[in-house]
């Protein structure tokens, strides 16, 4: 416990920034992942056939794959397709765990879309308002309220796999932990202070989508 509170006392800026680094990637991935799935699970659920059969192979290919490899993907491989291209590591991270964010969140959506009352939809028809409204309006608040946990879980699971940008020493909790060990050549404690700040920022987030539930509920 000792060595903990040493470290922290040396070294404690530099868990603060990997904190920061780790909540400034979780943000962008789980705003733009979200954003870039809902858009992909409308298109799914089009009755544009093509369409379905390219987001199909796109949701497939993203989940299919392990996501290291497809932050290598578009580490090395996304420069040499498209040579205009001019990715940092980070920017490159970034950009591969959004898009592996979407797919599964596009799945996790279509599938809240689905499980609302196809008679929510015919009643705001009925009522003269177009399909547009009728998903942002009527179908969209409701399938919100069916897959708030699973989707907080993909936002836990987000926040986890930032982790892996360590690998390209981007700024954030993990390269912390590299960093001070091997600056201290100490293991465990590092660690640990890593683990508990995790351990923190997710219970947190859980509590927080928790309240959102119980908010949610009581409006009913």
């Amino acid at each position: 416990m000792s060595d903990i509170i040493k470290i922290l006392e040396v070294y404690g800026m530099v868990f603060l920034q990997g904190l920061g680094g780790t909540l400034w990637v979780s943000f962008i991935t789980v705003l733009l992942g979200t954003l870039l799935g809902t858009v992909i699970a409308l298109m799914k659920m089009s009755k544009i056939r093509p369409l379905q059969w390219i987001v199909d192979i796109y949701v497939e290919v993203i989940r299919g794959t392990p996501v290291l490899l497809q932050l290598y993907f578009f580490w090395l491989g996304l420069p040499r397709l498209f040579p205009m291209l001019t990715l940092d590591e980070t920017e490159s991270v970034v950009l591969a765990l959004i898009f592996n964010a979407s797919a599964y969140i596009a799945e996790v959506i279509r599938a809240g879309i689905q499980a609302v009352d196809p008679g929510q939809t015919e009643a705001a028809k009925s009522l003269g308002m177009s399909d547009a409204h009728t998903m942002t309006r009527i179908v969209l608040p409701q399938a919100v309220k069916n897959i708030l946990p699973a989707l907080g879980n993909e936002f836990i699971t987000m926040i986890k796999q930032t982790s892996l940008a360590s690998v390209f020493f981007v700024n954030e909790l993990t390269t912390s932990f590299k960093v001070v060990q091997s600056a201290t050549f100490l293991v465990i404690q590092p660690l640990v202070i890593s683990g508990m700040i995790y351990l923190v920022l997710n219970w947190s987030l859980s509590r927080l989508i928790r309240l959102l539930e119980r908010r949610l509920r009581s409006n009913d």
